[in-house]
């Protein structure tokens, strides 16, 4: 029987590309996890309750703590389960940077080239939702022009293609050599997306031969084991367990952080999101840690990465 205070709960839904991301990850590390799939579109109480109103896809859970975003759930992986690693080179800080790019520019031009492609077939909630989310509140406008711009966006994309398949010209099974690496996760949830949500992607990636070489092997590494869990049950696994988080704020902190401050965390682009309110328990350079406690999940600590993300003192 697996212990309830180091089980990998995965909160997610099957076609969120962010979550494929950590799922390819979770078969690089070859871990068991439990599966809680949840709602694509708002509400989403059961996450939000365990989050304290953060929405977006995917979430990690360990007991009672949550971790918020994908670049501080796959750092939380390696911190927990460090073998086998994904950063297996010298050069891991040069694939955080990397993947501020891929989580960023990169990641909201497919959104942009994806939604925009699909025109008037695209579910109208669907585009409302994730259109004000990743574009703005100009997101109506920003998709009419992408639809009319999309020979240019794929240009846009055919360019880091090009880059990656020369990186698998020389017959290398993964972008860094012999061995799966986080950079992996990074790039594949962007081929992913465009292979699997654009009617011309399979047509469009075929130009690149290592590159669809390059995905089979990462299709062939897998997710790891999942298994189904019931939301209910995840809520109740937090609300029995006390949080395991550090205490203590990095002395470099440029905002003044300090243990048992007020604050509230919310990403740092105008997606009209609820900010998450709780107290400092843990801030370094590159996460942050709040405390909150509420009457259905009791005391859970919930991780976010700095980059990206926006502390302001209440």
């Amino acid at each position: 029987m697996s212990d309830p205070t180091t089980e990998v709960i995965f909160h997610a839904y099957p076609q969120s590309p962010v979550a494929e991301k950590v799922r390819v990850v979770f078969g690089i590390k070859g871990l068991a996890w439990r599966s809680v799939e949840i709602p694509r579109l708002p509400p989403k109480p059961m996450l939000t309750a365990l989050t304290g109103g953060y929405r977006r896809t995917p979430v990690m859970q360990i007991g009672a703590d949550i971790y918020c975003d994908s670049q501080c759930i796959i750092r939380g992986l390696e911190q927990r389960h460090p073998s086998p690693t994904i950063m297996p080179t010298p050069e891991h800080g040069l694939m955080w940077c990397l993947s501020r790019w891929t989580d960023g520019p990169l990641f909201d031009q497919v959104v942009r080239h994806v939604l925009g492609a699909a025109g008037d077939g695209l579910d109208k909630d669907f585009a409302a939702d994730r259109g004000r989310l990743y574009l703005g509140e100009d997101w109506a406008a920003c998709l009419k022009q992408a639809n009319a711009d999309l020979p240019h966006l794929v240009s846009q994309m055919r360019a880091p293609l090009s880059w990656l398949n020369a990186q698998l010209s020389d017959g290398r099974d993964f972008l860094l050599g012999a061995q799966p690496a986080a950079i992996e996760a990074q790039f594949h949830h962007i081929i992913w997306f465009l292979r699997g949500r654009w009617s011309e992607g399979p047509s469009f990636l075929s130009e690149f031969k290592g590159i669809v070489r390059w995905e089979e092997n990462i299709r062939e590494i897998g997710h790891g084991s999942p298994s189904t869990m019931d939301p209910q049950d995840a809520i109740s696994r937090a609300k029995g367990l006390e949080p395991t988080a550090d205490i203590g704020v990095d002395a470099f902190d440029p905002q003044g952080l300090s243990v048992g401050q007020s604050v509230t965390i919310k990403p740092d682009v105008n997606g009209g999101e609820q900010p998450v309110v709780g107290k400092i328990r843990y801030a370094d350079a590159e996460t942050v840690v709040i405390e909150r406690t509420a009457e259905d999940v009791g005391t859970v600590c919930v991780h976010f990465p700095r980059s990206g993300y926006r502390i302001d003192l209440t």
